[in-house]
């Protein structure tokens, strides 16, 4: 029988995310965690919503995902020119730690998630969920498309 595209990507998606929990299991991190470091791991200093935006996180989940990491002194919130409505991340030193482990971890399964691939394979395979996301994402097109 042959499976179906979503299964294999949600399939995937959460070998991946087991993989990882598995490897970062000492850190304490919860699930919505190692994403957020890896993005800040690359852009400190950015504000809650670009956050939310780019980790693909509602920003009433990303309130309590920000408000545990701070909990365990990860990250630090601050309002720039007294504008409370806008908070600004940025990782503290054992964040940026903690950052670096993830990163790592994330490497390591991709080394064996791709460890059969050729590099053109895998450079299609980018390219082709790349075009996955920008499909789903289109605004304005109907499924007849």
């Amino acid at each position: 029988m042959k499976e179906s595209l979503h299964y294999l990507l949600m399939a995937n998606h959460l070998l991946f995310q087991k993989a990882l929990l598995a490897g970062i299991k000492d850190t304490e991190l919860t699930s919505g965690q190692p994403k957020v470091l890896d993005f800040l791991k690359d852009h400190d200093g950015t504000v809650q919503k670009d956050i939310a935006s780019a980790c693909h996180i509602e920003p009433a989940t990303l309130t309590s995902v920000l408000a545990g990491m701070e909990g365990k002194g990860l990250i630090t919130r601050k309002a720039l020119k007294g504008n409370r409505r806008s908070l600004y991340v940025y990782l503290t030193a054992m964040g940026r730690e903690c950052a670096l482990r993830v990163s790592e971890e994330f490497d390591k399964i991709e080394k064996k998630a791709l460890s059969s691939f050729t590099r053109e394979e895998e450079a299609q395979l980018s390219a082709l969920l790349s075009k996955i996301k920008t499909n789903i994402n289109a605004k304005g097109e109907t499924s007849d498309d």
